[in-house]
C-alpha cells in the first residue's frame, strides 16, 4: 500500500459549530447572577464563572469592573456529570454543577484572606446531548475573558492531592490566599509571594483593568 500525506484533508472546519459556540457564550453571558453558594440545590452539570465584586484587598479593581454589567470572571470552570469522562451514559440527576460551587465557596471560606460575600457567579446547565459542549465552551469562556485564577494565578480548582501525594508543591492560589487545610501538608512552593504579587498586578495592566 502507498501512502501520501495531504493535511488539508485531515482538518476540520465548521462555521455552524463557530456559531454554535458563540450561542451558547451569548446565552451564558445571559444567565442571572446568583450569590456562591447557591440558594438551593439543583440538578445539572455545565459551566460557571465566578465574580469578585469586593470594594478591597488585592481584587478591588474588578469592583469597578464588575459593578454594573459582571463583565470580567475571576475564574470559570465545568462540572461534567458522572460517567462523562469515561464516555457512560449520563444522566441528568446529577449535581455536579451545584456541588462544584459548594466545594469553591469552601476554598473561598477557608482562605485567610477572602470573603465569602465578595464573590457572585453565574452557570449554565448542559443536558443530554449538549454535554458533549462543556469542556469546549469552557475552554471558549477562558479564551474570551481570560480569567485571573485561571490564567495567572494557577490552583484555586485544585482538591486535596490525598494521603501520599502532599510531595507535589503548593500552588500560587494557596501560596496567596492561605488557609485551606490540606494545602499546608503540601511542600513548600518553588515560587515566591512577590513573585505571584507582580504577576496579579501584570494581569491588570495587560487586559487593561487599570
Amino acid at each position: 500500500m502507498k501512502f501520501s500525506f495531504d493535511r488539508s484533508k485531515h482538518v476540520f472546519s465548521s462555521p455552524e459549530f463557530e456559531e454554535l459556540i458563540k450561542d451558547t457564550i451569548r446565552f451564558f453571558n445571559g444567565t442571572p447572577i446568583q450569590p456562591i453558594p447557591p440558594l438551593e440545590d439543583f440538578e445539572g452539570a455545565g459551566v460557571y464563572a465566578l465574580y469578585f465584586i469586593g470594594k478591597d484587598g488585592l481584587y478591588k479593581r474588578f469592583h469597578e469592573i464588575n459593578r454594573l454589567d459582571y463583565r470580567q470572571p475571576i475564574y470559570v470552570g465545568k462540572a461534567v456529570p458522572r460517567g462523562w469522562r469515561q464516555g457512560r451514559v449520563v444522566h441528568s440527576s446529577s449535581h455536579e454543577l451545584c456541588r462544584r460551587l459548594c466545594d469553591h465557596t469552601k476554598s473561598i471560606e477557608a482562605a485567610s484572606n477572602l470573603e465569602i460575600r465578595d464573590f457572585l457567579c453565574r452557570f449554565m446547565i448542559l443536558e443530554n446531548s449538549a454535554t458533549n459542549l462543556i469542556g469546549t465552551v469552557e475552554a471558549a469562556l477562558i479564551r474570551n475573558y481570560m480569567p485571573l485564577w485561571n490564567c495567572n494565578v494557577d490552583g484555586f480548582g485544585n482538591h486535596d492531592p490525598g494521603s501520599g501525594r502532599y510531595n507535589q508543591e503548593r500552588s500560587d492560589w494557596d501560596l496567596l490566599h492561605p488557609g485551606r487545610s490540606w494545602a499546608n501538608r503540601c511542600a513548600e512552593s518553588s515560587r515566591s509571594l512577590e513573585d505571584i504579587l507582580s504577576g496579579v498586578r501584570q494581569y491588570f495592566i495587560d487586559y487593561s483593568y487599570v
